[in-house]
């Protein structure tokens, strides 16, 4: 896995699994479904057939995943993936996901 600043690490199943057990703390979403997500991401990831995959393809993958599961979850794991810049943008995630929820 290629990192935003350039380093590179091995895919780590257990690094991410922290992550999202972060984002869905206090919400009720189980360590099962949690522990699903990561093995949808992880086959994606491999059914991509690079050597190298990069953090912000991983990232986007988790929260594909994660919106459908559980939406305060993937706006927490937005908010540090995404890193946003003002309240501005973080309002525009937060529009994007209400404007889905009523189509």
């Amino acid at each position: 896995m290629i990192k935003k600043n350039g380093n590179r690490e091995e895919f780590n199943r257990d690094k991410l699994l922290r992550g999202l057990v972060r984002s869905a703390e206090k919400r009720p979403v189980s360590m099962e479904k949690l522990t699903e997500v990561v093995g949808k991401v992880e086959n994606k990831v491999r059914g991509l057939g690079e050597n190298e995959v990069s953090s912000q393809v991983i990232g986007e993958f988790v929260m594909t995943e994660l919106k459908d599961l559980d939406e305060i979850a993937y706006i927490r794991f937005a908010s540090v993936y995404r890193q946003f810049k003002d309240v501005g943008a973080f309002m525009d995630e937060l529009k994007g996901i209400m404007d889905t929820h009523h189509e």
